[in-house]
């Protein structure tokens, strides 16, 4: 893992007894001024295909960080990035995520962790923060239950929050947005008799539920599913074989690149052949979804919970050139979301002043009517944005047609 911050020699004092305090189950309060370096951690997947994507966001961090000359609010910020993802598995990996989250509640000096980019990492790293009152802002994750009452299971999204308090936020609309105008899409498009597939896993299967429930309200007739893959399978034609049996005119996926999306694809395209549209959500919105598919990709529709950077406007576009023009290359779907998300975790540091978590944390809430790349928007009391416009496209000639991606406003 990787650590920036600007040149200075940093002052350690306190570690060693919010140490003391977490191995007795408590943990210490931070006291104000206690150096002067705050840091700001991020835990997203570095490891395995979702590093291409993951490199444009850390690449938005550094332009955030450049700007504010690694400054705010009188404090030197230094930046850790962690990686959540292991080897083993290509992807992100809970005890590697639960390592992140506990290792930046010991560090006295970190203030804020951005992330995660998988829902299902947040479901780990959330209730850990909470108890240490550390402020997470996320880019990426869109499963409704880690913040919305009656969206999820029955016990969330108390279940994350054990010390009271929110201290979760995220700049990305979730996936009852999401889901709900990928089923109002289809409609548009003249589907009418579709079949749902997910990856099982926390943010694929939320979406595929919120896809159907949707699409059976719009009296679309869901042939089968949300039926679970299984990510490791080495051959996806029998079950194609199966959805062909019930004549869908269109297939939809809740899920992620990572968990075998690219063979799942190619197999729907051999046996069921070009006529029948395929649909799959941000999770396959990234060039390792194409690059894994390969010819089987093209055509596919692909919905994402905002606006891709170069249809951006206003400050969204001048930061989309100053991307280009600094790294000579295109940011992915997430990258101008990390870019926000650092930017309000410096702007609620500037605004509170001092090195306290709680303060921060109270700081990062209050974010109202922000002016950012993303247009102007506002956190609510459960920590999610009020950006609500999202955006639909296909593949074609091997790569993301964003320039002629279609609005699809949330209702």
């Amino acid at each position: 893992m990787k650590t920036w911050s600007r040149p200075g020699r940093l002052v350690r004092a306190g570690v060693a007894a919010v140490a003391l305090s977490l191995a007795v189950g408590v943990v210490a309060p931070i006291a104000q001024a206690q150096s002067g370096t705050i840091k700001i951690v991020s835990s997203l997947p570095r490891t395995g295909s979702s590093k291409g994507q993951t490199d444009t966001i850390v690449n938005a961090f550094k332009m955030a960080f450049d700007e504010s000359n690694y400054s705010a609010g009188g404090f030197t910020i230094e930046y850790e990035d962690m990686d959540d993802a292991t080897p083993a598995r290509g992807a992100w990996d809970a005890g590697k995520e639960a390592e992140n989250a506990n290792k930046a509640v010991a560090d006295a000096d970190a203030m804020v962790y951005i992330g995660t980019f998988n829902s299902g990492a947040a479901k780990v790293s959330i209730p850990i923060l909470n108890r240490a009152n550390l402020v997470m802002i996320s880019p990426a994750n869109t499963y409704p239950g880690l913040t919305k009452p009656g969206k999820g299971e029955a016990n969330e999204p108390d279940i994350y929050y054990p010390g009271g308090k929110r201290n979760y936020t995220r700049v990305v609309p979730a996936d009852d947005l999401q889901g709900a105008v990928a089923a109002n899409w289809c409609k548009q498009l003249g589907v009418s008799k579709i079949y749902i597939l997910d990856d099982t896993e926390l943010y694929g299967h939320g979406i595929a539920q919120v896809f159907a429930d949707t699409a059976k309200k719009l009296s679309l007739s869901i042939l089968g599913g949300p039926e679970g893959i299984d990510s490791k399978a080495s051959d996806y034609r029998a079950l194609a074989t199966k959805i062909r049996g019930t004549s869908p005119e269109l297939v939809y996926y809740g899920g992620i690149t990572q968990n075998n999306a690219g063979k799942l694809f190619k197999d729907l395209r051999s046996v069921l052949g070009n006529n029948i549209k395929l649909m799959g959500p941000d999770g396959i919105y990234e060039q390792a979804f194409i690059d894994d598919a390969g010819d089987a990709a093209e055509g596919v529709y692909v919905t994402f919970g905002g606006v891709p950077a170069a249809k951006l406007t206003g400050k969204g576009a001048d930061w989309y050139k100053a991307y280009k023009a600094k790294f000579n290359g295109e940011p992915e779907a997430y990258a101008s979301y990390g870019y926000e998300s650092m930017k309000v975790a410096l702007a609620a540091i500037q605004a509170a002043g001092k090195k306290d978590r709680d303060a921060i944390r109270a700081a990062v809430f209050a974010t109202k009517d922000y002016d950012g790349v993303l247009g102007k928007w506002s956190f609510d009391a459960n920590g999610d944005t009020s950006l609500a416009t999202m955006s639909g496209r296909q593949v074609k000639n091997g790569k993301f047609d964003d320039d002629n991606a279609v609005t699809l406003q949330a209702q």
